[in-house]
């Protein structure tokens, strides 16, 4: 060792026990030769010096540096709430599609979901009423037939009904219907009879054939005598009401006897056969009015 290291080492009176860097650095470049001590300096006179400022500048780099560190990783561990709100929107969006493409292949290997029912098969919805059926009309049911009487048969008593209603229908008096059945008594035996001189007449519906020229129907009517055609005088209520029409322009006809009377429509060449058959014609008329 120099022996300056010696006289260096040895601490002067009233000296502090720690020189600076500044004084060591500078008794060391001074090598054997000791230089003059020089007095204590202040902080400020320290702090002035270079190697002190450098040191003072690189410690508190340093301590920015670590500092900004920590702030670094303290900001990558908490970001700030703007980012955090949008991480935040982010994971939900992303929880959101997750869950649809997880119900849309769950919908995809199931049965397609059934279609919503219509508002009107809603159970709020009130069903429309059901349309009733309309009643069926019903057929017009004929009139029962009339219980023969006086010894006539079902047929007989048919055609006589035929006469009384349509004298009914037209206000004859009481005598006018039993002058008419007995009329039909007579010529016909209450048949409606066809002739056989006239082949027309049997192409409508008859009960008997008859060979008295041209006469036919309930009252043997002729329509070569202008009482009609042969179609409608083949009809019981025609030839009946042709008969009555007749009757009503006899004069007096009311005052005469049933023979008279029934004569002078008929015009016949047998005028009182008629009278044989008032009371069964009275009773035949009794029976249906």
């Amino acid at each position: 060792m120099h022996p300056d290291d010696d006289f260096d080492q040895k601490l002067t009176p009233g000296q502090p026990p720690s020189l600076s860097a500044d004084d060591t650095s500078s008794e060391r470049m001074m090598g054997r030769h000791r230089a003059v001590p020089t007095p204590r300096r202040g902080v400020r006179a320290v702090l002035a010096s270079t190697p002190v400022r450098v040191a003072l500048a690189t410690g508190v780099t340093c301590c920015l540096g670590a500092t900004a560190v920590v702030a670094t990783r303290h900001d990558d561990e908490v970001p700030p709430p703007p980012v955090t709100e949008a991480l935040t929107d982010r994971a939900l969006t992303d929880r959101a599609l997750a869950a649809q493409e997880k119900a849309a292949s769950r919908s995809f290997d199931r049965s397609p979901t059934p279609t919503p029912a219509s508002p009107t098969a809603s159970p709020s919805a009130k069903p429309s009423p059901t349309p009733k059926p309309k009643p069926k009309k019903k057929a017009p049911t004929k009139p029962p037939r009339p219980r023969p009487v006086a010894g006539l048969t079902q047929a007989q008593m048919d055609n006589a009904k035929a006469i009384v209603d349509v004298g009914v229908d037209m206000k004859i008096p009481r005598q006018g219907l039993v002058i008419a059945v007995a009329t039909a008594m007579q010529e016909s035996t209450l048949l409606n009879y066809a002739s056989g001189v006239l082949p027309e007449s049997q192409n409508y519906p008859h009960q008997a054939i008859g060979w008295d020229h041209d006469s036919v129907g309930l009252f043997q009517q002729r329509p070569s005598s202008g009482w009609g055609s042969v179609r409608d005088l083949m009809r019981p209520a025609y030839a009946a009401r042709a008969f009555y029409e007749a009757l009503l322009q006899v004069p007096g006809w009311q005052q005469m006897s049933l023979t008279l009377a029934a004569q002078a429509v008929q015009i016949s060449a047998f005028p009182y056969a008629y009278a044989q058959h008032e009371d069964r014609a009275a009773t035949v008329v009794a029976a249906l009015t």
